[in-house]
Order: C-alpha cells, then structure tokens, then sequence
C-alpha cells in the first residue's frame, strides 16, 4: 500500500509479468480519501499481447497512514466512456443553463 497519493498505482505483476499496466492517472480529490481515474491496459495471455485501453475510477481511504482501496469501478470500452462523457457534459451545460 501506498504512503503518498502520488505513489498510487494499479500496476500489477503475477510471475514476472506486468499484468496490469498503468498508462496514465488523473487525482480527482486529494486527502483522506482520495478519488484516482486510471488508464490501464490487461495482459492477454492467450495472445501474448496487451488489450484495449480501459479505465477506472478508485477511491482510497488513508488508514494507519497508508491508503486502502475501499471501491472501483471499471469502465471497460471506449464507446462506455463515451456515454459518462456525455451524459456529465449534458448534466453540466444544464446545470450552468439553470444557474
């Protein structure tokens, strides 16, 4: 488990091989609990090769001075993301019609 924030990662190894591969992670909220949105790709191991890009958002909570996942979820395909896209860009330009 990770001390810092920064240090936050969904790098995962089994056996030598890099399982899950982190490509990139945007914090959304700092501090005793913390909301990250990673961009990831899985190890296939039928194809030897890694998969599509995929995407999670993970919430953290600082115990005992480290951090502890506490949820996930995954957003499994390009065309998912597009949809939370957007459905948020949607809400939002309604939410700044209404302000």
């Amino acid at each position: 488990m990770a001390e810092n924030i920064d240090d936050i990662t969904i790098d995962y190894e089994e056996d030598g091989i890099l399982v899950v591969k982190e490509l990139d992670k945007e914090i959304l909220t700092r501090g005793g609990w913390t909301t990250i949105l990673f961009r990831y790709q899985e190890w296939d191991r039928k194809k030897e090769d890694y998969g599509p890009e995929k995407y999670a958002i993970r919430r953290y909570r600082k115990m005992h001075g480290e951090f502890r996942q506490q949820s996930k979820f995954v957003i499994s395909n390009q065309d998912q993301a597009r949809k939370i896209i957007d459905a948020l860009t949607t809400w939002l330009d309604q939410a700044g019609q209404e302000e």
